[in-house]
Protein backbone atom coordinates (compact mmCIF):
# COMPACT_ATOMS: atom_id res chain seq x y z
CA UNK A 1 0.00 0.00 0.00
CA UNK A 2 3.02 1.88 0.60
CA UNK A 3 4.66 1.92 -2.59
CA UNK A 4 1.34 2.09 -4.26
CA UNK A 5 0.49 5.79 -2.46
CA UNK A 6 4.11 6.61 -3.37
CA UNK A 7 3.39 6.11 -7.01
CA UNK A 8 0.18 8.07 -7.48
CA UNK A 9 2.08 10.81 -4.97
CA UNK A 10 4.76 11.25 -7.52
CA UNK A 11 3.76 10.73 -11.01
CA UNK A 12 1.63 12.50 -13.07
CA UNK A 13 -2.69 13.25 -12.68
CA UNK A 14 -4.41 10.99 -14.65
CA UNK A 15 -7.80 12.60 -14.24
CA UNK A 16 -9.25 10.56 -11.36
CA UNK A 17 -10.46 12.98 -9.08
CA UNK A 18 -13.14 10.41 -7.26
CA UNK A 19 -10.02 7.86 -6.57
CA UNK A 20 -11.26 5.39 -7.96
CA UNK A 21 -8.11 3.35 -8.85
CA UNK A 22 -5.64 5.67 -6.74
CA UNK A 23 -5.52 5.57 -3.09
CA UNK A 24 -4.48 9.52 -3.13
CA UNK A 25 -7.44 12.09 -4.50
CA UNK A 26 -5.96 14.01 -7.75
CA UNK A 27 -5.65 17.11 -5.89
CA UNK A 28 -3.68 15.73 -3.32
CA UNK A 29 -0.75 14.09 -5.63
CA UNK A 30 2.65 16.35 -6.24
CA UNK A 31 2.36 18.26 -9.37
CA UNK A 32 4.77 18.81 -11.64
CA UNK A 33 3.70 18.96 -15.45
CA UNK A 34 0.78 18.43 -17.45
CA UNK A 35 -1.17 20.26 -20.23
CA UNK A 36 -0.13 23.67 -19.09
CA UNK A 37 3.73 22.83 -18.88
CA UNK A 38 5.50 25.25 -21.49
CA UNK A 39 7.38 22.02 -23.11
CA UNK A 40 3.80 19.75 -23.35
CA UNK A 41 2.23 23.11 -25.25
CA UNK A 42 5.74 23.59 -27.65
CA UNK A 43 5.45 19.81 -28.24
CA UNK A 44 1.88 19.24 -29.03
CA UNK A 45 2.72 22.54 -31.73
CA UNK A 46 5.27 20.17 -33.72
CA UNK A 47 2.12 18.15 -34.65
CA UNK A 48 1.52 18.98 -38.17
CA UNK A 49 -0.47 18.26 -41.65
CA UNK A 50 2.33 15.94 -42.93
CA UNK A 51 2.51 13.97 -39.82
CA UNK A 52 -1.53 13.52 -39.70
CA UNK A 53 -1.64 12.24 -43.54
CA UNK A 54 0.96 9.89 -42.76
CA UNK A 55 -1.31 8.71 -39.75
CA UNK A 56 -4.11 8.01 -42.01
CA UNK A 57 -2.34 6.31 -44.79
CA UNK A 58 -0.80 4.23 -42.15
CA UNK A 59 -4.04 3.42 -40.76
CA UNK A 60 -6.00 2.57 -43.98
CA UNK A 61 -2.93 0.31 -45.26
CA UNK A 62 -2.68 -1.06 -42.61
CA UNK A 63 -6.18 -2.30 -41.96
CA UNK A 64 -6.32 -3.29 -45.10
CA UNK A 65 -3.70 -5.92 -44.79
CA UNK A 66 -5.08 -7.22 -41.47
CA UNK A 67 -8.84 -7.73 -43.09
CA UNK A 68 -6.87 -9.57 -46.36
CA UNK A 69 -4.49 -11.48 -44.09
CA UNK A 70 -7.10 -12.60 -41.62
CA UNK A 71 -9.28 -13.67 -44.57
CA UNK A 72 -6.54 -15.80 -45.75
CA UNK A 73 -5.71 -17.01 -42.64
CA UNK A 74 -9.35 -18.82 -42.33
CA UNK A 75 -9.39 -19.86 -45.14
CA UNK A 76 -6.59 -21.77 -44.65
CA UNK A 77 -7.04 -23.05 -41.76
CA UNK A 78 -6.24 -26.37 -40.57
CA UNK A 79 -7.98 -28.00 -36.99
CA UNK A 80 -5.73 -30.38 -36.67
CA UNK A 81 -2.94 -28.08 -36.51
CA UNK A 82 -4.49 -25.92 -33.68
CA UNK A 83 -2.34 -26.69 -31.00
CA UNK A 84 0.71 -25.36 -33.14
CA UNK A 85 -1.13 -22.77 -34.54
CA UNK A 86 -2.61 -21.66 -30.41
CA UNK A 87 1.03 -21.59 -29.42
CA UNK A 88 2.29 -19.23 -32.18
CA UNK A 89 -0.55 -16.99 -31.59
CA UNK A 90 0.20 -16.72 -27.96
CA UNK A 91 4.10 -16.72 -28.24
CA UNK A 92 2.96 -13.20 -30.98
CA UNK A 93 1.45 -11.72 -28.34
CA UNK A 94 4.31 -12.14 -25.67
CA UNK A 95 6.47 -11.12 -28.48
CA UNK A 96 4.77 -7.84 -29.43
CA UNK A 97 4.94 -7.18 -25.84
CA UNK A 98 8.60 -7.04 -25.51
CA UNK A 99 8.62 -5.13 -29.03
CA UNK A 100 6.68 -2.49 -27.28
CA UNK A 101 9.20 -2.36 -24.17
CA UNK A 102 12.07 -2.14 -26.69
CA UNK A 103 10.86 0.66 -28.84
CA UNK A 104 8.94 2.61 -25.61
CA UNK A 105 12.65 2.18 -24.05
CA UNK A 106 14.44 2.88 -27.12
CA UNK A 107 12.78 6.55 -27.84
CA UNK A 108 12.39 7.44 -24.28
CA UNK A 109 15.71 7.03 -23.37
CA UNK A 110 17.65 8.12 -26.74
CA UNK A 111 17.48 10.50 -29.89
CA UNK A 112 16.04 13.86 -29.60
CA UNK A 113 13.30 16.34 -31.24
CA UNK A 114 15.83 17.82 -33.40
CA UNK A 115 16.91 14.70 -35.50
CA UNK A 116 15.58 15.56 -38.75
CA UNK A 117 12.50 13.40 -40.04
CA UNK A 118 12.80 11.09 -37.34
CA UNK A 119 12.65 13.33 -34.14
CA UNK A 120 9.50 15.33 -34.75
CA UNK A 121 7.76 12.19 -36.39
CA UNK A 122 8.39 9.77 -34.21
CA UNK A 123 10.22 10.70 -30.83
CA UNK A 124 8.29 13.91 -30.24
CA UNK A 125 4.96 11.68 -28.97
CA UNK A 126 7.22 10.59 -26.81
CA UNK A 127 8.72 13.48 -24.85
CA UNK A 128 5.13 15.28 -24.52
CA UNK A 129 3.74 11.81 -22.90
CA UNK A 130 6.12 12.45 -20.46
CA UNK A 131 5.61 15.50 -19.63
CA UNK A 132 1.38 15.35 -20.09
CA UNK A 133 0.60 11.90 -20.00
CA UNK A 134 -2.87 12.43 -20.92
CA UNK A 135 -2.13 14.15 -24.02
CA UNK A 136 -2.61 10.61 -25.41
CA UNK A 137 -6.49 9.87 -24.18
CA UNK A 138 -7.14 13.57 -26.33
CA UNK A 139 -5.43 12.16 -29.37
CA UNK A 140 -8.36 10.22 -32.11
CA UNK A 141 -7.72 6.73 -33.00
CA UNK A 142 -5.70 8.07 -36.43
CA UNK A 143 -2.78 9.60 -33.95
CA UNK A 144 -2.92 7.49 -31.34
CA UNK A 145 -2.52 4.33 -33.75
CA UNK A 146 -1.26 5.69 -36.72
CA UNK A 147 2.43 4.97 -36.38
CA UNK A 148 2.00 1.23 -35.06
CA UNK A 149 -0.05 0.60 -37.91
CA UNK A 150 2.93 1.99 -40.45
CA UNK A 151 4.96 -0.58 -37.96
CA UNK A 152 3.08 -3.94 -39.37
CA UNK A 153 2.77 -2.75 -43.01
CA UNK A 154 5.85 -4.38 -44.60
CA UNK A 155 5.49 -8.19 -42.97
CA UNK A 156 1.45 -7.80 -43.48
CA UNK A 157 2.55 -6.69 -47.16
CA UNK A 158 5.13 -10.03 -47.51
CA UNK A 159 2.55 -12.06 -46.04
CA UNK A 160 0.09 -10.85 -48.28
CA UNK A 161 2.20 -11.10 -51.37
CA UNK A 162 2.51 -14.88 -50.41
CA UNK A 163 -1.57 -15.72 -50.35
CA UNK A 164 -1.49 -14.51 -53.82
CA UNK A 165 1.84 -15.77 -55.09
CA UNK A 166 2.69 -18.80 -53.23
CA UNK A 167 0.93 -22.71 -53.38
CA UNK A 168 -1.44 -24.04 -51.50
CA UNK A 169 1.38 -26.81 -50.36
CA UNK A 170 3.76 -23.44 -49.48
CA UNK A 171 1.06 -21.96 -47.47
CA UNK A 172 0.32 -24.83 -45.98
CA UNK A 173 4.10 -25.12 -44.60
CA UNK A 174 4.15 -21.39 -43.61
CA UNK A 175 0.85 -21.67 -41.98
CA UNK A 176 2.02 -21.48 -38.26
CA UNK A 177 4.54 -19.12 -39.04
CA UNK A 178 2.14 -16.81 -41.16
CA UNK A 179 -0.48 -16.68 -37.46
CA UNK A 180 2.68 -16.04 -35.45
CA UNK A 181 3.13 -12.94 -37.38
CA UNK A 182 -0.37 -11.73 -37.88
CA UNK A 183 -1.25 -11.80 -33.78
CA UNK A 184 2.26 -9.94 -33.26
CA UNK A 185 1.36 -7.10 -35.93
CA UNK A 186 -2.37 -7.57 -34.49
CA UNK A 187 -1.17 -6.63 -31.11
CA UNK A 188 1.67 -4.38 -32.25
CA UNK A 189 -1.04 -2.40 -34.01
CA UNK A 190 -3.47 -2.07 -30.46
CA UNK A 191 -0.37 -1.53 -28.33
CA UNK A 192 -1.11 2.36 -28.44
CA UNK A 193 -4.69 1.96 -27.71
CA UNK A 194 -4.17 -0.05 -25.13
CA UNK A 195 -2.01 2.56 -23.94
CA UNK A 196 -4.65 5.32 -24.39
CA UNK A 197 -6.93 3.27 -21.77
CA UNK A 198 -4.41 2.61 -19.16
CA UNK A 199 -4.61 6.40 -18.87
CA UNK A 200 -8.20 6.61 -19.69
CA UNK A 201 -10.19 6.85 -16.54
CA UNK A 202 -13.37 7.86 -17.74
CA UNK A 203 -15.60 6.16 -21.15
CA UNK A 204 -13.58 3.34 -21.49
CA UNK A 205 -15.31 0.17 -23.85
CA UNK A 206 -16.51 -2.19 -20.75
CA UNK A 207 -14.55 -5.00 -22.49
CA UNK A 208 -11.41 -3.06 -22.37
CA UNK A 209 -11.90 -2.94 -18.84
CA UNK A 210 -12.58 -6.40 -18.25
CA UNK A 211 -9.94 -7.20 -20.04
CA UNK A 212 -7.52 -4.71 -17.91
CA UNK A 213 -8.87 -6.30 -14.72
CA UNK A 214 -7.63 -9.48 -15.85
CA UNK A 215 -4.08 -8.31 -17.06
CA UNK A 216 -4.92 -9.27 -20.96
CA UNK A 217 -3.52 -5.90 -21.68
CA UNK A 218 -1.53 -3.12 -19.94
CA UNK A 219 -3.72 -2.60 -16.49
CA UNK A 220 -3.96 1.28 -15.38
CA UNK A 221 -2.04 0.84 -12.13
CA UNK A 222 0.40 -1.45 -13.27
CA UNK A 223 1.57 1.37 -16.21
CA UNK A 224 1.71 4.24 -13.65
CA UNK A 225 4.70 2.96 -12.16
CA UNK A 226 6.37 4.09 -15.41
CA UNK A 227 5.34 7.60 -14.92
CA UNK A 228 7.35 8.31 -11.56
CA UNK A 229 10.20 10.36 -12.29
CA UNK A 230 12.72 9.59 -14.21
CA UNK A 231 10.04 7.20 -16.45
CA UNK A 232 13.14 4.52 -16.50
CA UNK A 233 10.94 1.22 -15.69
CA UNK A 234 7.74 -0.78 -17.30
CA UNK A 235 8.44 0.07 -20.63
CA UNK A 236 6.16 -2.79 -22.13
CA UNK A 237 3.18 -1.23 -22.72
CA UNK A 238 1.07 -4.55 -24.78
CA UNK A 239 -0.11 -6.72 -22.02
CA UNK A 240 2.86 -5.62 -19.63
CA UNK A 241 3.37 -9.08 -18.73
CA UNK A 242 7.36 -9.10 -19.65
CA UNK A 243 8.01 -6.06 -17.36
CA UNK A 244 8.48 -7.86 -14.03
CA UNK A 245 11.05 -10.74 -15.83
CA UNK A 246 12.98 -7.71 -17.40
CA UNK A 247 13.43 -5.69 -14.66
CA UNK A 248 13.70 -8.40 -12.59
CA UNK A 249 16.90 -8.87 -14.35
CA UNK A 250 18.08 -5.22 -14.96
CA UNK A 251 17.42 -5.67 -18.71
CA UNK A 252 17.14 -2.17 -19.48
CA UNK A 253 19.77 -0.67 -17.20
CA UNK A 254 22.89 -3.20 -18.23
CA UNK A 255 21.51 -2.05 -22.14
CA UNK A 256 21.70 1.60 -21.56
CA UNK A 257 25.49 0.93 -19.50
CA UNK A 258 26.78 -1.04 -22.40
CA UNK A 259 25.29 2.03 -24.57
CA UNK A 260 26.68 4.68 -22.76
CA UNK A 261 30.13 3.09 -23.08
CA UNK A 262 29.97 2.25 -26.69
CA UNK A 263 28.71 5.57 -27.41
CA UNK A 264 29.23 8.42 -24.29
CA UNK A 265 25.73 8.82 -24.66
CA UNK A 266 23.56 9.67 -21.70
CA UNK A 267 20.02 8.18 -20.97
CA UNK A 268 17.57 10.08 -20.77
CA UNK A 269 19.16 13.64 -21.14
CA UNK A 270 16.37 14.71 -24.05
CA UNK A 271 13.90 13.39 -21.87
CA UNK A 272 15.14 15.90 -19.15
CA UNK A 273 15.43 18.43 -21.49
CA UNK A 274 12.09 19.11 -22.05
CA UNK A 275 10.23 17.94 -18.72
CA UNK A 276 13.26 21.21 -17.80
CA UNK A 277 11.28 23.74 -19.99
CA UNK A 278 8.91 25.39 -17.38
CA UNK A 279 8.39 28.59 -19.56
Amino acid sequence: MEKERYTFENSMPEGDPNGNDSPVPEQEAKRKWGPQHAGAKELKEKYTREKRIQEWISVIVGFLLVIINGWNLYVYFNVESWLTIFLCAAFGIVVADFASGLVHWGADTWGAIDIPIFGPAFIRPFREHHIDPTAITRHDWVEANGDNCLATIPPMAYMAYKFAAHSQQQIAADYSWDMFVYLLAIFVTLTNQFHKWSHTYYGVPWYADILQRFRIILPKKHHRLHHVSPHEINYCITTGWLNYPLEKISFWRHAESLITKLTGAMPRSDDMKWASKLD
